[in-house]
């Protein structure tokens, strides 16, 4: 079914008049690519976390691949990970040769299990890959204590603050954000890598570009690297994004809150999985709002019902492991990780995005509950 006036989409990005200017201006000058506004935006953006460095890059999986080059992640190496993400994850531990080895989630945060990830490791494993699904923060302090090199996946949580107080991605481990066109900031497509670490802001910086370090002649290059590249472009968006990211978290939260009260009788009498709200301390940066459907609904058939009255809505997330890629890879089969399994086959992502108002959140509820009774 095609987006109308008569469907509710499942994102839209929000774009106005400054992200048009900031544009025109850099189609103005003449310099698309390694100009000013990619220093400009990685500066306003670490300023904005409270981290030393950014670097600004071409994706959120271009980032996670090259913070963990820079945690020294090698081929025939282990990466502990969550099966229950994005499949980016677990792939770019693959893209060094490495293997993702993969624990099972909490099932009230839907983060990586602490416990579960340190039964998962062996002497090959080099990192841990804790990811903050859905904007919710990794349990950090207990991944912390395991003594490895963290990677953090917080493609998802720009906005989340730890119970520390200190902002998702400030901890000083490589942590990697998502720009791409349903995150809370958009520029289209594009990532940032933060880190505490000058050297790993440097090594960052080089092998996004090739492999040139900045004050080497532009044909020169000391070291492997790739076209991770960010654009001007991409930058100018992310610079006004930031102007008013503010704003854009604030909506995000009101329109969960919004979710929250729609639909806490279908979570009170049907058994409706909600998010988990903030815990002792932690914080959300509002992402997607995945429900879980009652056990003994079938989720495939919730989301064509929801498709019948105007609903868009998507199953959200898959099983990693579970995959073909992966099953065929690396022999995985379901049972290996139950709460991840019963999660990813009962959740369901509704509608949203900052502009979705009272009216249209009803009428998701709505929906729900005859896809429900159904």
């Amino acid at each position: 079914m095609s987006v109308g006036q008569d469907v509710l989409p499942l994102a839209r990005p929000v774009l106005g008049a400054a992200e048009e200017q900031a544009v025109l201006e850099v189609l103005r000058s003449g310099q698309l690519s390694l100009g000013p506004r990619i220093a400009a935006f990685e500066r306003g953006f670490a300023q904005r976390l409270g981290v030393a460095h950014a670097s600004a890059v071409s994706s959120g999986t271009a980032g996670l691949h090259l913070a963990l080059r820079a945690a020294g992640v090698q081929g025939g190496d282990e990466v502990v990970t969550s099966p229950f993400s994005f499949v980016a994850s677990a792939n770019s531990v693959l893209f060094e040769q490495a293997r993702p080895v993969f624990a099972d989630i909490d099932p009230v945060t839907l983060n990586l299990d602490a416990q579960a990830a340190a039964a998962a490791i062996t002497p090959r494993t080099t990192a841990i890959l804790p990811v903050h699904i859905f904007g919710y923060p990794a349990d950090l302090p207990a991944f912390e204590a395991l003594a490895l090199p963290l990677v953090e996946d917080a493609c998802e949580a720009l906005g989340a603050v730890h119970a520390d107080g200190r902002a998702v991605g400030a901890r000083g481990h490589p942590a990697v954000f998502g720009f791409y066109a349903n995150k809370q900031l958009t520029t289209g497509e594009g990532g940032m890598v933060t880190t505490g670490d000058a050297a790993v802001k440097k090594r960052v910086d080089a092998e996004r570009n090739q492999g040139r370090a900045p004050d080497m002649d532009w044909l020169d290059h000391d070291r492997l690297g790739f076209n991770y590249r960010i654009s001007d472009l991409h930058a100018a968006l992310g610079i006004a994004q930031l102007e008013r990211l503010d704003a854009m978290l604030a909506d995000r939260a009101r329109v969960a809150g919004l979710y929250r009260d729609a639909l806490e009788e279908l979570e009170r009498e049907r058994g409706l999985g909600l998010p988990c709200p903030d815990l002792e301390g932690n914080r959300r940066g509002w992402f997607v709002f995945v429900v879980q459907v009652p056990p003994a609904d079938d989720r495939d058939a919730v989301s064509a019902a929801l498709r019948a009255r105007g609903v868009q809505s998507k199953p959200y997330l898959p099983a990693i492991h579970l995959l073909s890629f992966y099953r065929e890879r690396f022999g995985h089969r379901a049972g290996e990780f139950p709460v991840c399994e019963d999660v990813a086959a009962r959740s369901l992502a509704l509608p949203f995005f900052p502009e979705l108002q009272e009216g249209q959140v009803a009428r998701v509820a709505e929906a729900l509950a005859h896809a429900l009774e159904g």
